[in-house]
């Protein structure tokens, strides 16, 4: 799941930046060296004006800063927009080279999607997730990049301005969606451990001073006191207009132009995500008609042919781990995977970077299953984190129906598209990518797109050829291109909750628990759910061109390395670069 960004910033935008970016026009000759620049500087302020968001991405100047999120911010933040608009103008973007043609593009999409979400969105009145300042607080904690006392210090600094924080979000919540206001009242409850657990469970391995810990505490109990009040606040919130979590169609196809930055309009992927869905049922027959007598014998088929698909993938599903095994399960799949990326080439891994399987943060919620937490690019050397949810304490009904779509099949699928050569494998790349900006304000649809991409990949060059992998990849497919169906149908054309699971049980094939859990998260979410058919497309159309254009010089660990190189860079910008269009 890709980062979005807060931007609750404080009033003093650029003040003395602006006078420089002011001087008039550049000619051609200068205009690649000042905008690499203009980067650099546009950068080092958002950082001061957004301090969590650049403690997430390893810049830690700032740490100790939390900014309230008021009026003040919101108007700090719509100067800040036209501001740097005004600054992009003075480059002709045709004079830029490729590479800052690509940053000049990603700056003004960027610009473009705050601008309107304060304006036309204006999500921090309804969303009450929008107000979960836990990440950055974790990050300080977790990652080893400065002593642990500094840490700690930044970490005390920062939580000052809780109490202000959370009175500050509780006067611009204003009739807000209920399936947001769940959401907030999850992530709060898992995000106060991080400060009253881990917190003094970090003090207690340093030789801070004892009347200097306990100020630390002290403050702590008031920013966990804090938290609790505005759970309260949401739980007790008096709401007879509550603003649907659903956005239209108008708003969707607004908000799908600017995340996806894709070649397709959010309609035209919708229907392309329909076709793909009936030729992969057709696919998805022929090979349950193919493995039928193996594991049914004589007995009749089903006369639908969906439910024929279903009966052998409940068959296959019934082969999992354990609740108990499904972490150490992971753990020992990713050597295999990567011993088979090097063995075929497919691309040049880094063993260097680490890479750790971990339970879930609290302060997550659980709207999915498992994600990928990678360093920052500024933390080029940090860990990467393959997160989990924990079955454990789950009724075991509930718990057998995750580790049945999980099974011995998908659950591999499952770490190739997190891990290797998925997320983990793509986002190590993107960090060494020169450009901060393809990096920070990148494509998700390219992201997840690479993730779906990487396991057709896999199969392709002969991991597991087994008919009973290639059914189950179709199905781990289906979700891709069923996750678009269903956020079009439900924020665009009003799908019910029980329409929703009957698609996602019938038509997707997926179990009830997984079924559930997405309709969580089509409610809490809005077109990140396109991204992964999205950018898978783009990408596949991509190669195919790409082969042809290199015609007998092609090789596909090539078109991988070539591809991965320009960061998280919306697809659409890397196929011009990569097929040299203008």
């Amino acid at each position: 799941m890709n980062r979005y960004l807060s931007f609750l910033l404080v009033i003093a935008v650029f003040a003395t930046g602006c006078q420089k970016d002011r001087q008039g026009p550049l000619n051609q000759a200068q205009g690649n060296d000042a905008f690499a620049n203009y980067e650099n500087h546009f950068l080092e302020a958002l950082w001061k004006l957004n301090p969590s968001w650049a403690t997430e991405e390893g810049y830690h100047k700032y740490d100790s800063l939390l900014v309230v999120p008021d009026d003040k911010s919101r108007d700090a933040m719509m100067n800040f927009v036209k501001v740097q608009k005004d600054s992009l103008a003075r480059y002709e973007v045709n004079d830029l080279n490729e590479a800052n043609r690509m940053d000049y593009q990603l700056i003004q999409n960027r610009l473009d999607y705050e601008g309107w979400k304060l304006s036309v969105l204006k999500d921090y009145q309804w969303n009450p997730a929008h107000y979960s300042p836990f990440g950055a607080f974790a990050t300080i904690l977790n990652e080893h990049y400065a002593p642990l006392s500094k840490r700690l210090r930044n970490f005390y600094e920062k939580m000052a301005n809780l109490p202000a924080y959370y009175k500050e979000a509780q006067k611009q919540i204003k009739n807000p969606a209920p399936e947001f206001t769940a959401l907030a009242i999850e992530q709060q409850n898992g995000g106060i451990a991080v400060i009253e657990r881990d917190f003094a469970d970090s003090l207690k391995k340093t030789s801070i001073p004892a009347a200097e810990q306990k100020q630390m505490t002290d403050r702590a109990k008031l920013a966990v006191q804090s938290a609790r009040e505005f759970v309260a606040f949401l739980q007790n919130i008096k709401n007879d207009k509550p603003r649907s979590f659903r956005l239209g169609k108008t708003l969707y196809e607004d908000k799908f132009k600017y995340e996806m930055q894709s070649a397709y309009g959010a309609q035209e992927l919708f229907n392309m995500a329909v076709e793909r869905k009936k030729q992969i049922h057709r696919d998805m027959a022929k090979l349950s008609r193919q493995l039928w007598p193996k594991y049914f014998g004589k007995k009749a088929m089903p006369s639908d042919s969906l439910d024929m698909i279903a009966g052998v993938l409940d068959t296959l599903s019934s082969k999992h781990t354990t609740a108990d095994e499904l972490q150490s399960t992971i753990e020992k799949q990713l050597p295999v995977l990567a011993n088979f990326v090097k063995t075929k080439d497919l691309l040049t891994l880094d063993p260097s970077k680490p890479l750790e399987v971990r339970k879930q943060p609290a302060y997550f919620g659980n709207a999915a299953v498992a994600s990928m937490s990678p360093p920052g690019p500024y933390e080029k050397n940090g860990k990467s984190y393959f997160n989990i949810i924990s079955l454990k304490g789950l009724a075991p009904e509930k718990a057998e129906s995750y580790l049945r779509e999980y099974n011995n099949y998908t659950l591999q699928i499952l770490c190739i598209h997190e891990a290797i050569p998925g997320h983990y494998v793509q986002l190590v790349y993107a960090n060494k990518a020169p450009s901060l900006i393809k990096s920070l304000f990148g494509s998700g649809a390219m992201v997840e797109g690479w993730a779906v991409y990487g396991e057709e990949m896999m199969l392709d060059a002969g991991y597991d050829p087994s008919p009973e992998m290639k059914l189950m990849w179709y199905k781990w497919h289906l979700r891709s291109v069923c996750n678009t169906i269903l956020d079009f149908n439900v924020h665009c054309n009003d799908l019910a909750k029980n329409q929703a699971i009957k698609f996602l049980t019938h038509e997707a094939f997926q179990q009830q628990a997984e079924a559930e859990g997405k309709w969580k998260r089509v409610s809490v979410t809005s077109v990140q759910l396109d991204s992964y058919y999205d950018g898978y497309k783009e990408i596949v159309d991509l190669r195919d061109a790409y082969k042809t254009k290199m015609g007998d010089k092609y090789k596909l660990k090539d078109f991988n390395e070539k591809f991965l190189s320009y960061g998280n860079a919306p697809v659409k910008l890397i196929r011009n670069a990569m097929l040299n269009v203008k």
